[in-house]
């Protein structure tokens, strides 16, 4: 497996690229947000562990730029960042992100997470021929192994987290899902991110539904969580 590494800062570079080399694992380093993507391009890495501070350009527009191209979409993207605000956790979470760690870390706990993304990824590909078949909730089609939802006749471009979430919901209309169930179903136990970033990426999922004609798809249950509504009545 070959793992790209991007980070301004030599030494947690070399730091990395010493423990990837340990467990098995091809490092290929980059400095900046412009060669990572050129590297991106060449060498074709399984999984890129990115920094948000970079001197060209932020790391959020990296990740931004791979996620929306359909060549390197599928790419796990780990970030590590010395940001620990819950608007830049969130804010690569929603872009599609599969994890993250903050600075100072330990190695052991990065090299624990990256083999936890690609579990989840190996286990999303063995399974995806089970989950080939279209999603209709209402006037809402879910198209899970091309990544398509449309709404009310629409096209609606969902991030790779906002598009778990709807489609995880859509698979069990009317059950009413915790936070932390929808946490552990999209991203896997224990995954740290703060159960307020659901409630962020919900928001998101509405207003984008909200937009292409289709309401109240998704309702809140107050002190419990969200369900997806089988039919409108479910909302009144």
């Amino acid at each position: 497996m070959k793992i790209l590494v991007v980070d301004d800062e030599a030494p947690i570079r070399e730091l990395i690229r010493y423990n990837l080399d340990k467990e098995g694992y091809t490092a290929v380093t980059a400095e900046s947000g412009i060669e990572a993507l050129r590297l991106v391009r060449s060498e074709h890495p399984g999984l890129v562990i990115l920094d948000l501070m970079l001197p060209d350009m932020s790391g959020l527009d990296v990740c931004r730029v791979l996620k929306n191209d359909t060549k390197t979409s599928d790419i796990a993207i780990v970030m590590v960042t010395a940001k620990t605000e819950d608007t830049d956790i969130v804010a690569g979470l929603e872009l599609g992100a599969d994890d993250y760690v903050t600075k100072p870390f330990s190695p052991k706990v990065l090299v624990a997470r990256i083999r936890s993304v690609l579990r989840r990824a190996e286990s999303a590909g063995k399974t995806s021929s089970d989950l080939s078949d279209e999603i209709i909730v209402r006037n809402v089609r879910i198209n899970p192994l091309k990544h398509e939802v449309v709404a009310a006749g629409a096209a609606v471009d969902f991030s790779a987290t906002e598009f778990a979430i709807l489609e995880f919901l859509a698979r069990h209309p009317g059950q009413v899902f915790s936070r932390q169930q929808i946490i552990n179903a999209i991203k896997g136990e224990s995954y740290p991110v703060t159960e307020r970033a659901i409630d962020v990426q919900i928001l998101g999922i509405r207003r984008k539904l909200d937009t292409a004609g289709t309401e109240d798809m998704i309702e809140t249950i107050r002190g419990v969580g969200y369900r997806m509504c089988e039919n409108e009545k479910d909302t009144e």
